[in-house]
């Protein structure tokens, strides 16, 4: 028995390969399926199912791709719809993968169509669960806001509380737990950096599943603090649900190159969004007028996500060169495919031609020190539990997640600063200050780190747990 995960840090997303005896089940793949299919090609073995926690919010998942490819079943939990061939399965449903078995436990709660997936192996002993959403090590799924029901945030905790009362808990503590995310992940609000435990380990250190909790405490608990979902969720939801273009189709159309004239042209031609990608310290020196910062080395696909929203939205690229397809790819496991092209030689080619060139006034925080104390304003970025843990005395919260709820608040008329933790959102925070004309944005280097070896006044320290 082979079970691998296969772990996809800038989603924080895991999807998993298992094989037994020539046959593979794949669960939760990722949109590019190639490296699945090679696996299974050099072991000379066969991909017989693809397994679907639910529908994936954050991410558009490959198993329509997969199965195209292979002739394998998709699989889904109870309650799921689909637009194209799937199997529904029953609650407890076995599936025999090779010598091993696969059984699906209908533990809805995240989403109403949420299964985890319990492996037994050759000997038929529990071995693991691939939990999706429903478990994650530290932390469980947040009740879904992006599907459309009729139930409230706390009648699907309730479920969900249920489920892990009745499905996983009752296992034993040495079965191993492979969840859907680790840190990073939008889809719950404590994930833990380590990607696999066991079900005893999170019995003692997840607060959600505490013993002597009760149903009314779970639900308290687990949608306290829950911030809105990103914009873009509902839409990979219906992707998932209802399929979409090969990835290979993608690439094919959004991976050209555009000279500076061809790329100015279709700039002004279309309403395309100029998305910058390099390191933000490239992007400060300068850029191209009215584009926005999102550097593909942050946490790239889900700001985009979160910030652009419309996963329709036209782009045009302005890439490290060689970095172009990658750069697509990574947008493209968003459900962002309408990229139109990217600039070729990058930035250096536009200015090389004089084109009309933006920068953007970065300061280091001993100097945002000193302006302080002339009473400068100061906008805080970072999201809002960061800020209420810890910040500066006169900053205002403008969590980046939100900053068209706080363009009203921003002056025109006079220096303002931005910061954020560590100097990658505030800089794209300020990206789109200045695409909406608010030219006198500056940008704090090195965020909130840089900030706390200063003497400017911050408030005190707040433990996360203690915050209501």
């Amino acid at each position: 028995m082979i079970v691998e995960q296969i772990y996809t840090g800038c989603l924080a997303q895991g999807a998993y390969y298992i094989e037994s005896n020539g046959e593979v089940a794949i669960i939760d793949p990722l949109r590019e399926v190639q490296e699945y299919l090679s696996k299974a090609s050099k072991n000379n073995a066969k991909i017989k199912y693809i397994f679907e926690t639910h529908f994936h919010a954050d991410f558009v998942s490959g198993h329509v791709t997969l199965a195209e490819k292979t002739g394998a079943k998709i699989v889904y939990g109870p309650t799921a719809n689909t637009d194209f061939d799937s199997l529904i399965a029953e609650d407890n449903q076995v599936f025999k993968i090779g010598d091993i078995t696969i059984t699906a436990l209908h533990t809805p709660g995240h989403t109403l169509e949420s299964t985890t997936y319990l492996l037994k192996d050759e000997t038929g002993k529990n071995h693991a669960i691939f939990s999706g959403d429903t478990l994650f090590l530290g932390d469980v799924g947040r009740p879904d806001l992006a599907q459309k029901s009729d139930l409230t945030q706390e009648d699907l905790a309730s479920l969900l509380f249920d489920s892990l009362r009745t499905k996983i808990m009752t296992l034993s503590d040495d079965v191993l737990v492979y969840p859907a995310h680790g840190a990073g992940s939008a889809c719950g609000k404590n994930l833990s950096k380590e990607t696999v435990g066991t079900i005893g380990e999170q019995k003692k250190t997840n607060y959600a599943l505490r013993a002597d909790m009760t149903k009314e405490e779970f639900v308290k608990e687990v949608t306290d603090g829950l911030l809105p979902p990103p914009a873009y969720f509902p839409l990979n939801v219906k992707l998932n649900k209802e399929g979409y273009q090969s990835f290979e189709e993608v690439l094919k159309t959004s991976n050209k190159a555009l000279s500076v004239q061809d790329f100015e042209l279709i700039a002004n031609e279309t309403n395309a969004v100029i998305l910058d990608v390099r390191h933000q310290s490239e992007f400060i020196k300068g850029f191209i007028p009215q584009s926005i910062f999102i550097g593909v080395d942050g946490g790239f696909a889900p700001w985009v996500g979160a910030l652009i929203k419309d996963i329709k939205q036209p782009i045009l690229l302005v890439s490290p060169v060689g970095r172009e397809e990658e750069v697509i790819t990574r947008l493209s496991r968003v459900g962002f495919d309408n990229v139109l092209g990217y600039l070729e030689g990058s930035f250096e080619f536009w200015e090389k031609e004089n084109k009309e060139i933006d920068t953007l006034v970065s300061i280091s925080a001993e100097t945002l020190a000193e302006k302080i104390n002339k009473k400068a304003l100061v906008f805080d970025v970072r999201k809002p539990g960061e800020f209420d843990n810890e910040h500066i005395e006169s900053a205002k919260s403008t969590p980046l997640d939100f900053l068209n709820d706080h363009i009203s608040e921003f002056p025109k008329d006079k220096d303002f600063y931005v910061h954020c933790a560590g100097g990658y959102r505030s800089v794209i925070a300020a990206s789109i200050l200045k695409a909406r004309g608010f030219h006198k944005v500056i940008d704090v280097a090195g965020g909130y780190g840089a900030i706390k070896k200063t003497p400017i006044k911050r408030t005190d320290s707040v433990c996360p747990s203690t915050l209501k």
